[in-house]
């Protein structure tokens, strides 16, 4: 379940809400549209009502995603929703629970009263123990564990000192004795005047045009150019795109990464490698031998079962679409996945697309990949009403399944 932020117009200050998942943000008002970057972790803040204290800020990592993993003979899944307490402050609650859902938060900004208590867990650590409530009922070795489709962030609770006691700025509760957390206190305050939301144009950098998208995307369109764009770093970076033709009328162009890679610490070079490798039940052919090996993973968030699904029966089947270079007009599902999520994927599409898994698994932890091309396709899928049916390859999507990816 995601939450609510209130922001206002960088360009005439009028208040939007956005979700979290928002990367685009769009002004009611003067229609302006600017997109959201930071470096580092997005930063909100609960609201209170405590006035005339000084007001310290404890902070929570939150985690939204899924997460994979190889165990065992076995590939499983789980989504995962927490947030974890990032540091170790007797007293205070170790989960903020429903509060962040419940609650319209805002962004940390420099004009932002309050001192902040240093992040000082290691964000991987409070991930690993994310990771281990999706793998527990898994047995045998754990061989690899991939967070993909996550949102991370920083959420801070607000506190207040009265007395020897320190009190929940929420709910206005004492929590804990100030002779217990006053050191830690002390030690872990600062300011967080480097802190702040940065809003990039949505100009296109090749022609000027305003770039187009959904709320969530995370890939912009420029219809006047037919150009791609991804925000990297606080700029946008050309992405190459192509588009399969459908058919006329209720046809809708969904995303999907192609990426080309070679694979250290397993034989996988080439098509033939994979197909042997996997021990799929396909003869191979000569010109396997010369084929570049091909990943096609699904551009968009979904559930985790059908994302493993879809990556491995494209991917298999190395289907052979004549791609052109170009831009549907119209009909264009958002890019909501990022390219460099995808990457992340292809250890648990090999994993997947195994036959058999002993064979592969335990070699995982020694596998990596070298990147030589990526290319964001659009592929042709019919909407019947209750599914998508991609139309060279027939395979089906339910349009439950992508409404829930949206809300990851």
């Amino acid at each position: 379940m995601g939450f609510t932020v209130e922001q206002d117009c960088p360009q005439c200050g009028a208040p939007i809400e956005l979700d979290e998942t928002d990367h685009l943000l769009r002004c009611p008002y003067c229609h302006v549209k600017s997109f959201l970057f930071t470096s580092g972790y997005f930063r909100y803040l609960l609201p209170h009502k405590v006035n005339h204290r000084e007001i310290i800020y404890a902070p929570y990592l939150r985690f939204k995603g899924n997460v994979y993993y190889c165990a065992g003979n076995a590939v499983g899944h789980r989504v995962v929703d927490i947030t974890h307490v990032g540091l170790p402050l007797k007293g205070i609650p170790v989960s903020l629970g429903v509060r962040p859902q419940a609650m319209k938060m805002k962004f940390v900004t420099p004009r932002t009263q309050g001192s902040f208590l240093r992040f000082s867990y290691k964000a991987t650590d409070i991930l690993g123990r994310a990771g281990n409530l999706s793998s527990m009922q898994a047995s045998g070795q754990l061989f690899h564990r991939a967070y993909i489709g996550e949102t991370l962030s920083l959420i801070y609770l607000p506190l207040y000192l009265e007395g020897d006691k320190l009190f929940d700025g929420v709910l206005n509760r004492s929590i804990a004795k100030i002779s217990e957390a006053a050191k830690i206190i002390q030690q872990s305050t600062h300011s967080n005047l480097r802190w702040q939301v940065n809003f990039l144009a949505t100009l296109c950098p090749r022609c000027g045009w305003n770039l187009e998208g959904e709320r969530d995307s995370v890939v912009l369109i420029c219809s006047n150019c037919e150009t791609a764009w991804e925000a990297l770093e606080g700029k946008f970076n050309r992405v190459r795109v192509s588009k399969v033709s459908g058919a006329e009328g209720s046809t809708v162009y969904l995303p999907f990464w192609k990426i080309s890679a070679s694979g250290k610490g397993l034989p996988l070079h080439s098509f033939a490698d994979f197909i042997r490798l996997t021990n799929q039940p396909r003869v191979v052919r000569r010109e396997m031998e010369n084929q570049e090996m091909r990943f096609w993973v699904p551009a968009f968030k979904i559930r985790p079962k059908v994302f493993l699904n879809l990556s491995r029966q494209f991917t298999v089947s190395q289907h052979n679409f004549h791609p052109e270079e170009m831009i549907p007009k119209k009909n264009l599902y958002p890019v909501t996945l990022p390219q460099s999520e995808a990457v992340q994927s292809l250890k648990m599409i090999l994993a997947g697309a195994t036959l058999n898994k002993k064979d592969v698994l335990p070699h995982l932890p020694n596998v990596s990949f070298d990147i030589m091309d990526s290319t964001l396709v659009y592929l042709p899928f019919t909407d019947t009403g209750h599914e998508m049916i991609q139309q060279q390859m027939r395979t089906s999507i339910n349009k439950n399944s992508l409404e829930f990816g949206r809300r990851l």
